[in-house]
């Protein structure tokens, strides 16, 4: 068994990682999107990486895995009451990674290195790694111009329509030694796109420099996991966001983000009439059930995720010995 990475952020991909992190342990690499950050009150706001730390620790909401399970909102309160902004219900329990970031930040600490301290205190095994450790940020293009993803997100919820994104710092964000380790590792079994906003999620991490030049060069496969079953993406914008930038939102669609970088797409078996047409924009496909909703489903689609892999990996050998 070798080393598995997988690209994640959003709750769906938080409880795909779950699952290889169940089978793998220190053996899992997570890369997280760092796009969606953002400053509030002074403190630096990671989602998608909390949102990993809480699921992969366990202490994660069952409701609302962003967020600590038993948060309370006393100091929102407190927060409106003495007229502060009420845009963003912050919970009790959710302020301590962003308060101890942003003081262990100041101190000229690396992101990645917070982030495998909280690991650490977590319990976590699985190697949680940001995308990097300069600053990136998603913007949403809009009628009215272009938007932080988080103002899109909160303040405006989603509505306006969505005309493209923009990924400032993303062409100067360095990869991370971590992450240029793991990728380069003679053990690396597989590469997998978890099901998540290809938009928002997964394009800012595959639009640091240099992360889409290692995953065309590594020799282990690159499988993606559809985000959109039946039409429609089972949380989140994904299938808005398809719409509206013109494109059907279908499990099809979603591998056409991903064309000449995965070798193998996963679909629901509720898309199953499209895998012929994924096929033939070039990957394998596997159709099994995708959708996630016990810790025994996360871990079935991780191992059927790895011996699909394996499967391509098996292919791509036999056909070098050929030619």
């Amino acid at each position: 068994m070798g080393i598995v990475v997988a690209l994640a952020g959003q709750v769906g991909g938080a409880k795909l990682a779950d699952g290889f992190a169940r089978l793998r342990g220190a053996d899992c690499a997570v890369v997280v999107n760092t796009g969606d950050d953002y400053e509030h009150l002074g403190l630096s706001f990671c989602p998608d990486l909390d949102t990993l730390l809480y699921t992969l620790s366990g202490v994660g909401s069952p409701a609302t895995p962003w967020e600590p399970a038993g948060d309370t909102q006393a100091l929102y309160g407190m927060l409106k009451l003495l007229g502060g902004p009420d845009r963003l219900a912050l919970g009790d329990k959710s302020l301590a990674a962003p308060l101890l970031r942003t003081a262990w930040q100041a101190q000229d600490r690396r992101l990645t290195e917070i982030t495998a301290d909280f690991c650490r205190h977590l319990g976590i095994q699985a190697r949680v790694l940001p995308m990097s450790d300069d600053q990136v940020r998603t913007h949403v293009l809009t009628d009215d111009g272009a938007v932080a993803f988080q103002e899109y997100f909160t303040t405006l919820g989603c509505e306006p329509a969505v005309h493209g994104f923009q990924y400032a710092g993303a062409d100067v964000a360095q990869l991370t030694p971590e992450i240029a380790n793991v990728l380069d590792s003679p053990d690396l079994e597989a590469v997998v796109i978890t099901p998540a906003n290809p938009y928002h999620t997964i394009a800012p991490i595959l639009e640091v420099q240099g992360m889409r030049e290692m995953l065309r060069k590594r020799r282990a496969p690159v499988i993606a996991v559809s985000p959109i079953v039946g039409g429609r993406a089972l949380r989140g914008t994904a299938g808005k966001m398809m719409a509206e930038l013109g494109h059907d939102a279908s499990a099809l669609r979603a591998s056409m983000e991903y064309l000449r970088l995965a070798d193998g797409f996963v679909l629901d078996t509720e898309d199953a009439a499209q895998a012929d047409a994924v096929r033939a924009n070039g990957m394998e496909v596997l159709v099994t059930q995708t959708i996630m909703r016990s810790a025994e489903d996360r871990v079935a689609l991780a191992q059927a995720v790895l011996d699909f892999a394996r499967a391509i990996g098996e292919k791509k050998q036999v056909e070098a010995q050929a030619a």
